[in-house]
């Protein structure tokens, strides 16, 4: 049974986006959030990805099919108790078990692995991912003992009651949300979570898996991401915001260090299922979208929108829309649409 599991919350509504679509459904860098997440979960899950969804909710399902697990929390009772929906459905099918949010679309496969080689290679009860950040984080604060190892999770409100507020809100190492279990263990112990009082009534956190592995002196671990936008989520509009600027920060600088030249980063837009062939050069305001290819030595923009569109070496598309055709090599467009009904030749 040495198989990896990933559970993905994705119960919440994300009241604070004022949106009739579920907030993890809101696009970034072309995709909705989730789907990023599911597709670094798939690359590295031994089982489909169990999505925990919401009553009703069937925005979900209609994204993913049946390439993914379904449970659904009844009552939104916290992390903890969406966790705990998961339980019947794997109990037992993996030894190793991720939990994380639905709406963190940066978290990348390679950390995922990571996190689960650590738990696999150190046997810790839980293996956690944290970020250092700023003290006026709203993040908990990881609290680390004198070996090294994570002693507990405290939450900022949490913090302002204790006497040793000061120095816990000084702590810099936050904690980004992402767990890797040791799967016997956490079904074994999530049901036993304090319920506990939240602004929004009594909820179950998941973070109390960590107090419950210490008082057992089982080792809980955190990773610290050399990447804190992977730790970026979405909750409101402005957030939305943040989190897409830091994917096309990404996604940028992944093409200027393959040999593609960007006039103006901050103004080019590169959804994530593009190709681009090397020294192909991109002018500012150019948006290259869904599953777009882009040969060597291109010219394109400023001022272009190619969309789902094949593109041959050596074209020039400039202040053009070009859309769901084929461009043949060495073509130039100037100004106007061109899609398979109006193809350039």
């Amino acid at each position: 049974m040495n198989k990896l599991a990933i559970v993905l919350l994705a119960a919440g509504q994300g009241t604070r986006m004022k949106s009739k679509k579920q907030k993890i459904l809101h696009e970034v860098g072309g995709k909705p959030m989730v789907q990023h997440l599911f597709d670094a979960a798939v690359s590295v899950a031994d089982l489909p990805p169990l999505l925990v969804v919401g009553p009703g909710e069937t925005g979900v399902q209609a994204l993913f099919g049946s390439r993914a697990e379904y449970v659904t929390q009844p009552e939104r009772l916290g992390t903890g108790h969406a966790a705990m929906m998961a339980r019947p459905i794997l109990k037992g099918r993996a030894a190793q078990v991720i939990v994380t949010y639905g709406d963190m679309p940066l978290l990348q496969a390679k950390t995922l692995a990571r996190l689960a080689q650590t738990q696999a290679e150190t046997g810790a009860a839980v293996v956690m991912l944290s970020v250092m950040g700023e003290t006026s984080s709203s993040f908990g604060r990881v609290v680390r003992n004198e070996s090294g190892s994570v002693a507990e999770i405290v939450e900022v409100a949490e913090a302002k009651q204790r006497p040793n507020t000061a120095e816990l809100l000084a702590i810099r190492e936050l904690n980004a949300g992402v767990y890797c279990f040791d799967g016997e263990w956490l079904w074994d112990n999530i049901e036993n979570l304090p319920l506990r009082q939240a602004r929004s009534g009594q909820e179950y956190y998941l973070t109390d898996m960590i107090e419950t592995a210490v008082s057992q002196n089982r080792l809980v671990e955190a990773i610290i991401t050399d990447d804190p936008d992977e730790c970026l989520g979405a909750g409101t509009r402005q957030e939305l915001t943040a989190v897409e600027k830091a994917f096309r920060r990404r996604a940028n600088g992944r093409w200027l260090a393959n040999g593609v030249t960007l006039v103006d980063p901050d103004t080019i837009f590169i959804d994530p299922d593009v190709m681009i062939g090397q020294d192909t050069i991109i002018w500012p305001n150019s948006y290259l979208q869904g599953g777009t290819t882009i040969g060597e030595d291109c010219v394109i923009g400023p001022n272009a929108i190619v969309r789902d569109a094949q593109i041959g070496d050596g074209c020039v598309i400039e202040q053009a829309v070009v859309e769901r055709t084929k461009l043949a090599a060495e073509t130039r467009v100037w100004g106007g649409r061109y899609d398979h009904e109006n193809a350039a030749s």
